[in-house]
């Protein structure tokens, strides 16, 4: 593979992209019949040792930080082959996932260490997930860390059944991993912390490291999935990601964050990755809408009134003006989002909870809404939608960003508890009554149905999951309209 010599980056962000867009190209050059993981991780490489986007952009630059994730995401839907639809995955895994959380968690040490990996084109992988827990689980984690309180160093293990770390995004390749696992003193846990470790040296697997396949699957086979586990990995104490939790000399733990939960403080890389995902759904979204709005014009279709283009038959044609509306509000909801969460990145902190909320609507409501057009639209444009090349065979890529940084229904379950709560206490005045009529309805018809159920609230919510959806959909649906249209609430946030 070429390797491609760019040139500084611009200050310029128009000429930034073109040179951005034009070191991307090269991903033309695989060969889709034969292309391996390597390959994927190897082009990968190249992107860092460019320092196009530089590993400390996400704080210095976040704004180029999202155009590259939108950019790179157009320019692998563009692909001719289903493959490389894993190479957006992989990018991002890599700039936001490993190299974000060193940045938000990470000393001048780990960030020194960054720089090194950018200069050596070192690709890292996220260890978080694991075999009984996912990232919506509230950042549960049966991975354990032991400090040696002697030798000041951890061992780490995924001995427990669920603690291996599954689908791990360049698992396979990686020469590094944030591994996220449950630090332990003489016994007493800490809870989840974050570790920077070397997965590989000089090539080969850290002994004591061993990884696995998940597995082909429909789309993105350029993209090595793995399941990951430690068997008393030894690691110095310098791999703790300590800016928020240290160990001194005497073994006694610090931490230097009080009242922010585990999962705020390692887990924001969730916020900054749910809008890169958001914004890659709607980008896939308005790319397949466009493709097929071409062909749909070029497409005649026989009338008794003469021949008339497809795009002009009244279902396609009141879809394609309904999702040009839609695509409009949610383009502009996700940017004021990326905006704000912009300002957060360049000040070192971390976002509120009115914007992590507003974030979680974003990635839910982008990723849902994106999925059902583009179902719509493959219902209207005939055999066209089973062609290979037509872009609705990756349409996967959409089941993707679904699960992606907190499964979308999740999120939808949270909105919905959050919404209940304030229903049944009464804590409604910061809604507008306009606004919440409908939720205040669908309250009143949830509540009534889970007492109706034996089994208590659990079994209620449950039974009535339809319900509990419909009434996250209102919510977001409020919020979207809200947050676009009321500047005062952007000023709080």
């Amino acid at each position: 593979m070429e390797v491609y010599n760019a040139p500084e980056p611009a200050s310029d962000e128009e000429t930034w992209a073109k040179v951005w867009s034009t070191a991307l190209d090269d991903l033309h050059k695989l060969d889709p019949r034969t292309c391996t993981y390597e390959q994927s991780a190897d082009f990968l490489r190249t992107l860092i040792k460019t320092r196009l986007l530089k590993h400390t952009d996400l704080h210095d630059n976040p704004e180029r930080f999202f155009l590259a994730h939108r950019l790179v995401a157009l320019k692998t839907f563009q692909l001719d082959w289903q493959n490389g639809s894993g190479f957006w995955i992989r990018f991002t895994v890599h700039y936001n996932l490993c190299v974000g959380t060193v940045l938000a968690l990470g000393n001048a040490a780990h960030i020194k260490e960054l720089k090194k990996m950018q200069t050596e084109g070192q690709v890292g992988c996220f260890g978080l997930t694991e075999k009984h827990a996912g990232v919506s689980s509230g950042l549960v984690v049966e991975a354990t860390a032991d400090y040696n309180i002697a030798t000041r160093e951890f061992t780490l293990n995924t001995a427990a059944g669920g603690a291996a770390k599954n689908w791990i995004s360049s698992g396979l390749v990686a020469d590094k991993t944030v591994v996220v696992a449950n630090l332990r003193i003489d016994g007493k846990s800490y809870g989840p912390h974050a570790f920077l470790v070397d997965m590989r040296q000089n090539g080969a697997l850290v002994p004591g490291i061993m990884v696995g396949d998940m597995g082909r699957k429909t789309l993105g086979n350029d993209l090595d999935n793995a399941w990951i586990m430690f068997n008393d990995v030894t690691v110095p104490y310098s791999a703790l990601l300590d800016k928020y939790a240290s160990i001194d000399a005497q073994g006694c733990y610090e931490a230097k964050l009080k009242g922010v939960p585990d999962f705020h403080r390692i887990g924001q890389r969730l916020f900054s990755g749910r809008v890169a995902v958001a914004q890659a759904a709607l980008e896939f979204r308005r790319w397949i809408f466009a493709k097929t709005t071409e062909y749909a014009h070029q497409r005649q279709c026989w009338t008794p009134a003469g021949d008339r283009p497809l795009a002009e038959v009244p279902q396609l044609k009141a879809l394609l003006q309904e999702n040009e509306r839609s695509q409009r509000e949610m383009d502009a909801y996700v940017g004021k989002c990326e905006r704000l969460l912009c300002r957060c990145l360049r000040d070192n902190q971390l976002p509120s909870v009115e914007l992590c909320d507003a974030i979680a609507v974003a990635k839910a409501k982008a990723v849902e809404d994106s999925i059902m057009y583009v179902s719509r639209l493959s219902n209207e444009v005939g055999s066209y939608a089973l062609m290979a090349g037509s872009g609705f065979d990756k349409r996967d890529f959409l089941i993707g960003c679904k699960f992606a940084e907190g499964d979308t229904r999740v999120l939808m379950q949270k909105i919905s508890r959050d919404r209940m709560r304030q229903f049944t206490t009464k804590e409604v005045k910061t809604i507008k009554p306009e606004s919440y009529d409908a939720e205040m309805r669908q309250c009143t018809k949830l509540a009534s149905a889970i007492n109706k159920c034996d089994g208590g609230n659990n079994v209620g919510w449950d039974l009535n999951h339809l319900m509990v959806y419909r009434l996250a959909e209102l919510v977001m649906e409020r919020i979207v309209r809200d947050f676009n249209g009321d500047a005062s609430k952007l000023a709080k946030l």
